[in-house]
């Protein structure tokens, strides 16, 4: 599906970004084109791929249209990654976090469109279901803009990708867990209760192609992911350190967090189909010609919502999981 093709990917610096043009490059692809705001982090990443003559580097901001055309020509698929991720940061700076998250969102939908691109892929986030934060919001809002794109009078195709944490990206807790026991000695966990999604990087990106191919355009794609007990994490991070008398401190939970995230809502759910074993699919409450029909044959998901509070996994399933992702 790649081969020979142009691709651009939005904040392709970051750990999504990396992991992605690696197995990118795996499919041959014409060039790839890696658009973000760091030129620290783009200088190490040209490094890192060895300088790949197919690896094109782009200065830019998501926030300003026109760069973002100029960066579409050509382009056969974009995959938006750019975007303000931390929830306090969203939470402090609302303002910056719609400008890059919701009208950002817009600018690669418009330049997509002008630059007759064949397929954006939104990657969004379990915070997108049911949002108790402006995080969760902005990215619920670029969904639904992605979504009614594909009423719009043109040939590109648009497709949300919803995933929970991704374990090892930028600022993921193993790395904090990982610090603080080595630096202080104690772990800090907001609550004893919390629970979360977790996958491995490279599971993620071939749940990603896996949507990109599979996807018709109108669906949110909702990767099935394993769920843990935060402070199960922890315990099995503080054995594999071999560190003695590790403690635990419960901090509070902070505002816009929650016990456990959705990756599915109740809302959704009445319009979500059992895909396979890897995915469900949430059907636009707006009408999209043909994917009703598309998707008549699949079998409506049997569950009020998908939260991390179930199957939680083991202390050893977890303590697998870590050794396959390489963090202990």
């Amino acid at each position: 599906m790649f081969n020979n093709q142009t691709i651009l990917v939005t904040g392709g610096t970051g750990s999504w970004g990396y992991e992605l043009v690696r197995q990118l490059l795996t499919y041959n692809p014409k060039e790839i084109r890696i658009f973000s705001r760091n030129e620290s982090n783009q200088f190490t990443m040209k490094q890192e791929f060895d300088n790949n003559p197919k690896l094109h580097f782009i200065i830019g901001d998501i926030k300003e249209r026109d760069s973002l055309i100029e960066a579409s020509q050509g382009v056969n698929y974009i995959f938006h990654l750019a975007a303000l991720k931390h929830v306090p940061v969203c939470e402090d700076q609302p303002i910056e976090a719609l400008k890059t998250n919701v009208t950002g969102t817009q600018n690669v939908i418009d330049a997509a469109i002008n630059c007759n691109v064949d397929r954006v892929i939104y990657i969004s986030t379990d915070k997108a279901a049911n949002p108790s934060n402006f995080y969760g919001l902005s990215k619920a809002m670029g969904e639904r803009l992605i979504i009614h794109a594909n009423t719009l009078n043109t040939k590109t195709k648009f497709v949300c990708i919803r995933g929970g944490n991704v374990l090892g990206t930028n600022g993921s807790v193993i790395h904090v867990f990982k610090k603080q026991i080595k630096e202080k000695g104690k772990i800090g966990i907001t609550d004893i209760n919390m629970t979360r999604f977790f996958l491995t990087l490279e599971d993620a990106i071939k749940l990603v192609f896996k949507a990109t191919f599979e996807s018709i355009g109108g669906e949110i794609f909702v990767m099935k992911m394993p769920t843990c007990k935060i402070i199960d994490l922890a315990n099995v991070l503080i054995e594999a350190s071999s560190k003695e008398n590790v403690g635990i401190e419960i901090l509070g939970i902070r505002p816009g967090e929650k016990i456990d995230e959705l990756l599915l809502s109740e809302y959704e759910s009445v319009n979500t189909i059992t895909y396979d074993d890897e995915y469900f699919v949430i059907l636009p409450p707006i009408y999209i010609e043909g994917i009703k029909e598309h998707y008549s044959n699949y079998k409506p998901v049997d569950l009020i919502n998908y939260n991390s509070s179930k199957e939680l996994m083991s202390k050893d399933e977890i303590r697998e999981m870590l050794e396959k992702g390489r963090f202990i």
